[in-house]
Parts: structure tokens; C-alpha cells; sequence
């Protein structure tokens, strides 16, 4: 009786150190520090992994692009140095201009909610997965900020104002956009963006969101923001190998998913709270925060699916645009186009 016991326990024992074994090590880099604001949801995000799966995923993380530079962490996944990208899809349109319209569907969206729909709900996944698949990774998800907002040191208070506006732009298919508006866009570093306003070298600019650019004291600058933002929205992206990905068992694709899901509302519940900040104390400043009107928002979203359409050449950015175009229909952002 007591040796059977004993038997027992030891079975049991031997079960519960399987269930608890790893399964599988992820090697993923980002391109965020790990004391950013994102960095620290992307250690939550792995931490999750770890609790959840009952240690089966572990995951090694590099941050800051520590192994390779941030526009080559795709092809270090692809090619088995890494097993996971957390940078951006963005970074990828020269490998396919599709990849825009995965990173950042400018001036498609009024608030990133819209977005993680159109993933989720509007055929946004099948469409971006055939693009992934194809160079050999699995998209998991996307995980927005939020809503980028215009620094001026003039008023742009509606479309007429961007007419001859000298403004900081990054490279790529915003340049086009703005141009459709009549503005006078200019690619300039991140880093020059500070220097070129006091100089006035330029009457505005592209930076990043609300709290970003107060953080940045683009705002001791300039006096006047868009707020919320509707130009650009870009999204960050996870995607794994696709051969590490097919080999994991259901369950922990499930547990990564679901995971993936978590991390992308708690970053941008977390940004809307600090743009939100950021928004109270410039108004107590006097900065003025400009809303565009539905109107003038749609003039806007008119002006970027132009742009679109000449972005899109490939047959991958195709179908997305027109995936982009038809949730955009049904959700009432889009006429005929």
C-alpha cells in the first residue's frame, strides 16, 4: 500500500514537471528601449507568454535593436537569427509597398480602435497573412499608440492652411499625400526636427504623437497641434518565423494570440491616457489644439487614398488598399472611390 503510494506521488510528480517543461525559446528583438513606454508593455507582453504557457514559452529579448539594425530584424527572423520581429512593417515597404499598409494606413483612420476593427473584423488579417506568408513569417498582431499629431508654428486649423505649409515629413507616401494638399513637405531626421523649427527653417513638422513631441519640446516651439491626430497612426507589428511558427503546438499559438491581443489594447489604453495628459497641460499653456472637423477630416482621408492608389503597386498592396477601402465603406469613413 505504502510502496503504491509512493508510486503515485512519484507519477504525479513527473506530470506536473512535464506540463511545467519548456516547450520552446523565442529569440525576439524590438527596436524600443526597455524604459520607453512600449518597451515596458513588450516585457509584460513577454512575461505573459511565460505565465501563461506554465513556462513552456521562454523568451531571450533584445531591445534597442541589439542584434541586428532595426529595418534588418525581418530578414533575421526569416532567416533563423532571431525567431521573432517586433519593429514595424513599415520598415519592409521596399520589399513590398504592401507593407505601408500594414505599418501605416495614413490618414485612413480616425482613432486606432478602427484599425485593430478592420484587423479583426474587416479582413485586415487574411489579406496582411498572405503577405507575410509569402516572405516566410506569421503576422501575430499589431500594437498602435495611437493617433500622431502636427506641431506648427502657425495655425492648421483645416486642409487651407496646409497649402505651401513648410513642414518636416518622413520619407515615403505621407510626401505624397501632403503634396496632394498643396503643402510643401521635407525629409528631414527625426533628430534635425527640433533645430530646423527654431531656425525656421520649416513652420512645422512630423514627429510622433501628442506627449512624444511635448516630451521633445517641439512645443516650446511651436504654439499649435492637431488634436486628436488623423494623419498617420502607425502601428507596430509582431511576426514570428513561420516554420518556428507552424511547429509550435495549437495550444501555445492560442496562448501567443491571445497574449498579442492583450498587449495591443493596454498600449494604446496607456498612450490615450498620456496624450491625453500631455493635451490638459499644453491647453493650460496656451497651446492651441486644433480638431478637424468631419468634414475637413474626409478632405483629408480623400487626399490619402489618392495617394494610395500610387503606392500600391504591387498585387499584394492592391488587395490591401482595396480591403482598406472597403471596411472603410462599411464603417461610414469612405464614399465611392
Amino acid at each position: 500500500m505504502i510502496r503504491s503510494a509512493l508510486a503515485g506521488a512519484a507519477l504525479a510528480s513527473l506530470t506536473v514537471t512535464g506540463a511545467f517543461a519548456q516547450d520552446i525559446t523565442l529569440r525576439i528583438q524590438t527596436h524600443l528601449s526597455p524604459e520607453s513606454m512600449s518597451g515596458k508593455q513588450a516585457a509584460q507582453f513577454f512575461d505573459d507568454l511565460s505565465v501563461m504557457s506554465g513556462g513552456r514559452i521562454a523568451i531571450e529579448p533584445f531591445y534597442s535593436s541589439a542584434v541586428v539594425k532595426s529595418v534588418e530584424t525581418f530578414d533575421a527572423a526569416v532567416n533563423g537569427i532571431l525567431d521573432g520581429d517586433m519593429t514595424g512593417g513599415a520598415y519592409q515597404t521596399g520589399k513590398d509597398p504592401a507593407f505601408q499598409f500594414v505599418g501605416d494606413p495614413m490618414g485612413g483612420y480616425d482613432t486606432p480602435w478602427q484599425m485593430y476593427a478592420f484587423l479583426y473584423e474587416g479582413g485586415g488579417m487574411e489579406a496582411a497573412q498572405k503577405l507575410y506568408n509569402e516572405f516566410g513569417m506569421q503576422l501575430i498582431g499589431w500594437w498602435i499608440p495611437g493617433q500622431e499629431a502636427l506641431a506648427s508654428t502657425a495655425p492648421i486649423a483645416g486642409p487651407d492652411d496646409l497649402k505651401e505649409w513648410k513642414f518636416r515629413s518622413p520619407p515615403g507616401m505621407e510626401t505624397k499625400i501632403f503634396a496632394n494638399l498643396g503643402a510643401s513637405p521635407i525629409v528631414m531626421d527625426f533628430t534635425e526636427v527640433f533645430t530646423a523649427l527654431e531656425s525656421g527653417i520649416i513652420s512645422g513638422a512630423d514627429a510622433s504623437n501628442l506627449s512624444t513631441n511635448q516630451s521633445l519640446g517641439l512645443y516650446d516651439i511651436a504654439g499649435h497641434a492637431t488634436y486628436p491626430g488623423f494623419h498617420s497612426m502607425p502601428a507596430d507589428h509582431f511576426a514570428i518565423n513561420k516554420t518556428v511558427w507552424d511547429a509550435m503546438p495549437e495550444d501555445l499559438q492560442r496562448i501567443v494570440e491571445v497574449a498579442m491581443q492583450k498587449l495591443s489594447f493596454r498600449t494604446t489604453l496607456a498612450y490615450a491616457v498620456d496624450i491625453q495628459r500631455a493635451a490638459n497641460e499644453l491647453e493650460e499653456k496656451g497651446i492651441v489644439l486644433h480638431n478637424w472637423s468631419p468634414e475637413d477630416r474626409a478632405t483629408f482621408r480623400d487626399a490619402a487614398v489618392s495617394a494610395w492608389d500610387d503606392f500600391a503597386t504591387s498585387d499584394n498592396a492592391k488587395a490591401l488598399v482595396a480591403q482598406h477601402k472597403e471596411f472603410l465603406g462599411t464603417i461610414g469613413l469612405l464614399g465611392d472611390n
